[in-house]
């Protein structure tokens, strides 16, 4: 029998605002971590993917937890980028019953840092921040987070590789008496290390529905391109896709801008982001992609960390990623509560080989997909070609008396005889172009 928020001794307050929220059953990684937090002293490490809850899972006990008559700091939650920590934020106010007292901060980067200093300065009992903010405030004698009970590391995977120094130095400034609760998506070497040198020894490790580590709802699929039809085995890909909405990796800042742009020149309606954008731009896409009115995102694997779109329909791996923890956060991001996603890894000849080492250590099948043949790139081409024109806006500096007499030229054609010779020209000039760039190859 499935177990109820009372009966992981949730109080009857958030109970009550958690049912607002037509949240009503815990899920499995909130009914393994919620009772340890709330009711054992130890540390606690919980082992579960992405998208199952985790803000919840100790977002409640932390709330339940709080003393409102002490004005100190009581919690730090770490996450490793800005879009992860504003929507765990948003979540724990989301939780705060009505006419509580509690005072939740958020102290992320990207933004002045003065408001936030001014915010310190106010009674606060839980700060979510990202490491970079937080050892930037820590320098400037601007929070005290020498007195805190409870320490999250949320996203621990990734923190502790790109993030270590400043999660060394915040480590350093916290109480060594107080209880940590770390959340992640993979167990890599690096927290094994962590959890070693930064926890304590009776340690409580969980793990929620981890028989693989990898989403059952995800297929996972591989094409393998030459070089040269890499970009077009992706807008056939793409085109298949319409209308949904899906997230494309890869390694790079530089990489990202260059595919961004080429999607963008073939009026596909995507957005990019990496760690070089103002954070401004970066939030202004990112709310575009969740309220619908951009369809792919392109990213890099740490922008994308916080993104919580629970109806993407896919993924794609322009580049595949080096660690097999980045290939889990990647395609994690979609088939999110209950839903059907796909994760398809564009490779070349020589990665084809990595394949049976990712299915070896995340316990998942790769099937193949399987590639257009020429005629239908030709044809995906085509229609790539006509939504580019049908989404081009006229020029209005063309002039009325020249205008007139392209319309002259095209006057005796109908609708369909004027299609045709278009769409023969449009293939008469691709075919001449791509026959070059083979004879230039050779």
């Amino acid at each position: 029998m499935s177990k109820t928020f009372s009966d992981l001794g949730i109080q009857s307050e958030l109970q009550k605002k958690l049912s607002s929220l037509k949240i009503t059953k815990p899920t499995n990684v909130q009914e393994k971590t919620i009772p340890l937090l709330l009711h054992k002293k130890e540390d606690v490490v919980a082992l579960a993917k992405t998208g199952t809850g985790k803000t919840a899972a100790f977002g409640l006990p932390l709330l339940q937890l709080v003393d409102t008559e002490n004005t100190e700091i009581q919690t730090l939650i770490l996450a490793p980028t800005r879009e992860l920590g504003q929507q765990i934020h948003a979540n724990l106010i989301s939780f705060v019953p009505e006419n509580s007292k509690i005072s939740i901060a958020s102290i992320c980067g990207g933004i002045p840092i003065k408001p936030q200093i001014e915010r310190l300065k106010q009674a606060t009992h839980i700060v979510v921040a990202t490491p970079g903010r937080l050892a930037d405030l820590i320098s400037r004698n601007a929070i005290n987070i020498k007195k805190i009970h409870y320490f999250v590391l949320d996203e621990a995977d990734e923190m502790v590789s790109a993030l270590k120094t400043e999660v060394d130095k915040i480590i350093k400034e916290i109480p060594k008496t107080r209880r940590t609760f770390l959340f992640t998506a993979t167990m890599p070497g690096t927290i094994k290390q962590l959890i070693q040198n930064y926890m304590s020894k009776h340690v409580i490790q969980v793990e929620a529905d981890m028989e693989t580590v990898a989403n059952k709802g995800i297929e996972h699929q591989y094409v393998v391109v030459d070089p040269i039809e890499k970009l077009e085995v992706l807008l056939y890909f793409l085109n298949s896709q319409e209308g949904k909405q899906g997230i494309i990796f890869c390694k790079t800042k530089a990489a990202v801008n260059k595919l961004a742009k080429k999607l963008a020149i073939n009026k596909f309606s995507s957005g990019a982001i990496h760690g070089s954008l103002t954070q401004g731009i970066r939030d202004r896409i990112m709310g575009q992609f969740r309220e619908g009115h951009i369809d792919i995102l392109v990213a890099t694997d740490l922008a994308a960390r916080g993104i919580d779109v629970k109806e993407l329909s896919y993924v794609v791996n322009y580049h595949l990623p080096d660690t097999y923890e980045a290939y889990i956060h990647r395609s994690g991001r979609t088939a999110r509560a209950g839903a059907k996603g796909l994760s398809l890894s564009i490779i070349q000849k020589e990665e084809l080989e990595e394949i049976p080492e990712f299915e070896e250590d995340l316990g998942i099948v790769f099937k193949e997909y399987k590639k257009a043949d020429s005629q239908s790139i030709e044809e995906n081409n085509a229609l790539v070609w006509a939504k580019k024109i049908f989404k081009t806006k006229p020029n209005k500096q063309v002039s009325e008396p020249f205008k007139s007499k392209i319309k002259t030229i095209f006057h005796h054609l109908t609708k369909e005889e004027l299609i045709d010779k278009i769409l023969a020209d449009h293939i008469n000039n691709t075919t001449t172009a791509a026959s070059k760039t083979t004879k230039k190859n050779k």
